[in-house]
């Protein structure tokens, strides 16, 4: 048995395709077996919502009279600073991006109450957003200053452009000091109080293509509640990671790269979010289609939250400090029970990402699928996979310049 994605998406315009979601798929096959299963269905789909570092939005607003250059210049959306090193009028903010008068962390621990994931989520829907900027002035861009309002549609381009998101698994973050800390891991209790994750599992997407079979450069996906496009492989992607005899990553593995029109998204699926005592992020709704080109590529999709493992680390001191140091493993079924058990001791579990949201991410691109509004995309280039000499290593210590 073999497909091709020309032979699913003629089937998806003909209302035939047989598709389901990365939940529904284990019933399936523990009913029909993996071949007959991969013989019925066409398409699962995947889903994952949570807060993810390195996402951001680029802007063009347009030329003023008269016109000014913003490059070289300093900008700020609702008080938070934007990047200017592009070109005249294009400006990125990152979801990390803060105002210039937040007190951070002199208060400990901060609030950070807005940032620039909140300036996504409020021009995703709609509202004016406040633009200030100040230039050096030449003689093709002689205005000085701009002080004005923007708005989505009247943006000559507004897009999501988000370089490493949907991490394939991560840690399991715990805290082994005697102090409460802060992380971007949520907050962690001290002697080993809680446990927080952040990973949809079973239905998170990369855990349903381990080995990147049919996911890549031009693969469609749902982004941030419309459709966007997988670029290139995230930052730090590693497929080069322990893995589990069924291929699942056993630790930080791959990541996504990637991009999308945000007049098409809605803030149901980009949220500003604030995390005490670190800062400021954005929360994002991902879904990716696998198309079941195969038996072995629908044995993936069938994985469980049983199967599937994450490492146990202290945020304390093995985390900041670079240590390898792994106190356990644990699977996502364990995780999600609201108890694991570390060094002998019952420890409660919390996660960051929203499983019931990534359930409707799933049924939602399904829906999608179903209805032939949402075609698969052959992509260009599949992501660098095991044995590729992509491998996000530590950098080389240097010394400290005191």
């Amino acid at each position: 048995m073999a497909k091709t994605i020309a032979e699913i998406n003629e089937k998806i315009k003909e209302g035939k395709a047989v598709v389901v979601t990365a939940e529904e798929i284990i019933d399936i096959v523990k009913e029909k077996g993996t071949r007959k299963a991969a013989d019925e269905v066409d398409v699962v789909t995947t889903g994952t919502f949570g807060p993810m570092c390195s996402s951001g939005a680029y802007i063009n607003i347009g030329h003023s009279k008269p016109r000014i250059k913003l490059g070289g210049g300093r900008s700020y959306l609702n008080d938070v600073p934007a990047y200017t090193g592009l070109a005249a009028v294009d400006l990125y903010i990152g979801a990390n991006a803060i105002p210039d008068e937040d007190p951070r962390n002199r208060s400990y621990p901060g609030d950070f109450n807005y940032g620039g994931g909140h300036v996504i989520e409020e021009l995703v829907a709609g509202k004016d957003i406040k633009l200030v900027a100040t230039a050096y002035g030449t003689d093709c861009y002689p205005r000085k200053k701009l002080e004005t309002w923007i708005n989505i549609q009247d943006l000559n381009e507004a897009v999501l452009f988000n370089i490493r998101n949907a991490y394939q698994n991560y840690n399991v973050a715990v805290n082994l000091s005697d102090k409460t800390i802060y992380t971007y891991m949520g907050v962690l209790k001290p002697n080993l109080a809680n446990a927080n994750f952040c990973s949809a599992g079973q239905l998170s997407p990369l855990l349903n293509d381990p080995y990147y079979k049919t996911i890549g450069i031009g693969t469609r996906i749902f982004l941030g509640g419309g459709t966007g496009f997988i670029t290139w492989q995230g930052t730090q992607h590693n497929p080069n990671v322990l893995r589990s005899d069924n291929g699942t990553p056993r630790r930080g593995a791959g990541a996504l790269a990637v991009i999308g029109d945000l007049k098409q998204m809605k803030p149901r699926w980009l949220v500003g979010t604030s995390m005490m005592g670190y800062g400021c992020n954005l929360t994002v709704g991902i879904g990716v289609p696998i198309p079941i080109l195969s038996e072995e590529i629908l044995r993936y999709t069938a994985v469980s939250d049983e199967e599937i493992f994450a490492p146990v680390v202290d945020y304390s001191e093995a985390y900041p400090n670079l240590k390898p140091d792994i106190l356990a493993e644990v699977s996502y079924a364990q995780l999600k029970s609201g108890t694991i058990v570390i060094r002998g001791k019952k420890v409660p579990t919390a996660s960051l990402s929203s499983y019931s949201r990534a359930v409707e991410i799933a049924d939602t691109l399904k829906e999608w699928l179903l209805s032939g509004e949402f075609l698969l995309t052959e992509p260009v280039a599949l992501l660098p996979g095991v044995g590729s000499d992509v491998n996000c290593k530590p950098l080389p210590e240097r010394p400290i310049i005191e």
